[in-house]
């Protein structure tokens, strides 16, 4: 299974635990995109919808395309009623919008899995004159709030965290290498934020993570048994230093 068909496979776990972005990040970016009743909006891959609702609610044309099936039925069930509304199961590599234009494309998460020539070609080809691309994503500090728990959850993953198959989510996207396929006006803004976990919590939310959903035995087991004893031991409490960050840009 290629890793970012693997959240498809627990889409209750994901609804509940994924991160969801703070609301300064919306009022930002709602604003500086001017986007609202009359403006044909696309989000790329919004999972069971963490980055949907703040877009849709302002009554703007919105379209989403989603990979996974079981995240789209999910999708369908909270905002098919919605008259503003359109879901796209397919591919975004691959699907044709035809002779489709948007004024605002955005992301949360989800432009990474995709080929950087397809990410930013295909979303300028797909903006109208003056449209914005955003990408939002998330860095999580847990170990500035507690180095000594740092520590002793960074021993399981030596130990136990084996993956079988090559991890093919490539952590070295440059969101900034949008300016080379003629993106202008790259502004990043960044948020803050905080959030804490018991054990079983933190267990649920790292379950959501592709190359942690893929973990097989033997390691799997020890591995979350080990990483929930860690917690345990340091006051059953995970505390994260969140900052969000915005990266926007621009067809000129």
């Amino acid at each position: 299974m290629e890793f970012r068909f693997c959240f498809d496979t627990i889409p209750e776990q994901f609804d509940k635990y994924r991160v969801r972005y703070c609301p300064e990040l919306y009022e930002h970016l709602i604003a500086k995109a001017e986007i609202g009743r009359g403006t044909k909006a696309l989000e790329l891959g919004p999972g069971t919808g963490q980055a949907t609702d703040p877009i849709l609610d302002t009554g703007c044309d919105y379209t989403a395309i989603e990979l996974g099936k079981n995240f789209s039925e999910m999708l369908r069930k909270k905002y098919g009623s919605r008259e503003n509304y359109k879901l796209i199961n397919d591919d975004f590599i691959t699907h044709d919008f035809g002779a489709e234009k948007f004024d605002f494309i955005y992301s949360a998460a989800a432009i990474q899995w995709i080929p950087e020539e397809i990410a930013f070609g295909k979303t300028f080809d797909l903006l109208k004159s003056g449209g914005m691309l955003a990408m939002m994503f998330l860095n999580g500090d847990y170990k500035t709030p507690d180095p000594e728990l740092f520590a002793d959850i960074q021993k399981v993953y030596d130990e136990y965290f084996i993956r079988k198959e090559e991890y093919t989510y490539d952590r070295a996207f440059i969101y900034d290498n949008a300016l080379d396929y003629g993106f202008t006006e790259l502004e990043t803004v960044c948020f803050h934020g905080e959030r804490e976990y018991s054990a079983d919590d933190y267990l649920k939310y790292i379950g959501t993570h592709s190359d942690h959903i893929m973990l097989e035995e033997p390691y799997r087991t020890p591995f979350f048994e080990g990483i929930r004893k860690a917690v345990l031991a340091h006051g059953n409490r995970v505390v994260f230093k969140d900052t969000y960050i915005l990266k926007t840009v621009r067809r000129p």
